[in-house]
């Protein structure tokens, strides 16, 4: 199982500088970012000179952008930078100080800069249309046809204004739920044979990877009976939200929730209807799945709380970091020399990455892009977890997203969406398993690798998938007047949970609590994209794999596309068209392929 045994954390000055990410990419000391941070507040002083002009002239609208834009991108900047430093070492005193200083004078500038899209949505749209046409506008072209897809949902100056200040009430079921969740709930220890460890909502999911199924089975218990203790309050939270997604549709004009949501990336309902649909069809593949899982384990009924546990054991490897570059830049070679020179070096000499463990630092791992310098990547590595090698290629596709959508488009339409980030990030790791399975003999190391190709399918396209099912259930029928209870919930969870479980997982009475517990909850309509993301990840990644220079082309112009267009079009540059079924079809198709390997080695 994944270590859970302690160990010495070192604090953030004894880590080696070479181990850290070089932040003087963006600022190489305190001071410039104290200046930037004056500059921006001088600058947002000016906006209220622009209010109720800028639909008078061409030349005023295009003021107004370069303005917008330039204030923009030097907040990104400031924010990139405070992010990254308290990233690195929350503990740290200075570092909380950056990190206010930036989110309150922000707060305060988009204040500032409120009136400015309702203004330029009250301009007549044949007239901005015009205007576009001109050679000057053309680094804002992008930015601003996608800002009159809003007018029909944008409402007037003073509706506009009551909706910021209800904005911040608007997240508090969230901030509620994960200060109730994450701080309040006390979930006890679990006695293993490493120790007596606590248990918590970071270490549940490595009791549930445990060998020992009695320590699965009493963290499970336990966990959930935290849960069970808080059900109503946890199903009032759930409904507020639900209820204040509602009210937002209802008042910006959209058909409901899903619409809403789905809208900024010029998603289809049929896109979302169609996963379901697609993956509903698939189950009986997953319900093979644990039926092959049970009888890997030796068990003689699979319960809720060994579907994570790992299928293969034994398998021990370690890899330097130096040693995880070189394997990640060899198994990502088909993208050609430019994508692997640049990866690699920023993984290493250029310093992107902040490698290892400290005190105060940020669990986990993520790739952070900007406009003003590279991305930069936060890991957590342990030489002895191959996991993490996945995670650093991972956040290495990410890295290279933003890298090739910065050096190919102007700032206001560089940045991608999370529909996108989600398939590059995916289609490394495809690339990294291809390779790993082709340069190895060793049998158990090939299942290892499948296992864990599966484990990730099911995580992320079938699990993402019955979430988002679920999360549909509900919006419609609270919109439909439906009370929403904690026996309603609770009730359609578990639904689901028999769909997708079939016969082959034994569910227990504590299971269908699983859904007031899911923090992506609160941030309705969003899971769906990583279902979406392995599905195109796998096809384009076949596409490479199988293809030529066209193939690599393609895929490096949907890298390069940034924010230029809407994910779906983007994707269609890469060779993927996820309007239609296929994507998903393809990649459960996919799924079934690697049960047999598993099932032959």
């Amino acid at each position: 199982m994944i270590q859970m045994k302690e160990h010495t954390i070192p604090l953030r000055s004894e880590v080696k500088k070479e181990d850290t990410w070089n932040l003087d990419h963006l600022y190489t000391e305190e001071e410039a970012f104290h200046a930037d941070l004056e500059e921006i507040k001088l600058l947002s002083h000016k906006a209220p000179s622009f209010q109720g002009k800028i639909g008078t002239s061409k030349e005023t609208f295009l003021e107004v952008l370069e303005y917008v834009s330039s204030i923009s991108l030097k907040s990104e900047k400031v924010m990139q930078y405070s992010f990254l430093r308290h990233a690195a070492d929350g503990s740290d005193n200075t570092n909380q100080r950056l990190k206010s200083m930036a989110t309150t004078l922000l707060t305060d500038v988009s204040a500032a800069m409120s009136f400015i899209e309702p203004e330029i949505l009250s301009i007549d749209e044949n007239t901005i249309t015009s205007w576009l046409l001109d050679p000057s506008f053309k680094d804002h072209k992008v930015m601003v046809m996608k800002m009159l897809r809003y007018k029909p949902h944008v409402l007037s100056g003073e509706m506009e204004h009551l909706m910021a200040l209800q904005s911040e009430v608007g997240h508090k079921a969230n901030e509620t739920f994960s200060a109730l969740t994450n701080i309040d709930f006390d979930f006890g220890s679990i006695k293993t044979d490493e120790g007596i460890i606590p248990l918590s909502q970071s270490t549940y999911s490595l009791f549930m990877q445990h060998t020992d199924q009695k320590v699965r089975k009493a963290a499970y218990k336990k966990f959930y009976k935290t849960f069970n203790s808080h059900e109503n309050t946890l199903a009032s939270l759930y409904e507020t939200s639900v209820k204040q997604d509602i009210f937002r549709s209802k008042v910006r004009k959209h058909t409901n929730v899903r619409s809403m949501f789905l809208f900024p990336d010029n998603v289809e309902d049929a896109v979302y209807d169609s996963l379901i649909s697609s993956v509903k069809e698939a189950l009986p593949s997953l319900h093979r799945y644990y039926d092959i899982r049970k009888n890997q384990l030796g068990l003689k009924k699979l319960n809720h709380y060994d579907v994570y546990a790992p299928m293969v054991e034994g398998v021990k490897v370690t890899h330097t970091y130096e040693q995880a570059v070189d394997v990640i830049t060899s198994a990502l070679s088909p993208l050609g020399e430019e994508y692997v020179t640049t990866l690699r070096k920023g993984l290493t000499h250029d310093r992107w990455v902040d490698r290892y463990e400290n005190k105060g630092k940020r669990s986990g791992a993520f790739s952070s892009g900007s406009f003003s310098g590279p991305p930069y990547i936060l890991m957590n590595y342990h030489e002895d977890v191959l996991r993490d090698v996945f995670t650093l290629a991972h956040e290495g596709g990410n890295s290279m997203h933003s890298y090739y959508s910065a050096k190919n488009n102007p700032y206001p339409s560089y940045d991608y969406t999370i529909f996108e980030a989600e398939v590059a990030s995916t289609f490394n790791e495809q690339l990294l398993a291809h390779y790993l399975l082709n340069n190895t003999n060793d049998n158990v190391m090939k299942k290892y690798i499948v296992s864990k190709q599966l484990e990730d399918t099911v995580a992320t396209l079938y699990r993402q998938t019955m979430f988002a099912e679920y999360e549909h259930i509900i919006h419609t029928l609270a919109e439909g007047g439906e009370p929403i209870t904690v026996e309603l919930l609770r009730g359609e969870y578990r639904k689901l949970l028999e769909q997708y479980f079939g016969e082959k997982v034994v569910l227990s009475e504590e299971s269908d609590l699983e859904g007031l517990r899911i923090p992506h909850f609160y941030r309705a309509f969003y899971v769906y994209k990583y279902a979406t993301g392995i599905s195109a990840a796998i096809a384009l990644s076949q596409k490479v794999l199988n293809g030529g220079e066209k193939e690599r082309g393609d895929y490096l112009s949907f890298l390069s596309s940034g924010g230029s267009t809407y994910p779906i079009d983007s994707l269609k540059l890469a060779g993927v068209d996820m309007s239609t079924e296929e994507p998903v079809r393809e990649a459960l198709k996919t799924f079934d392929t690697l049960l047999d390997t598993f099932t032959s080695l």
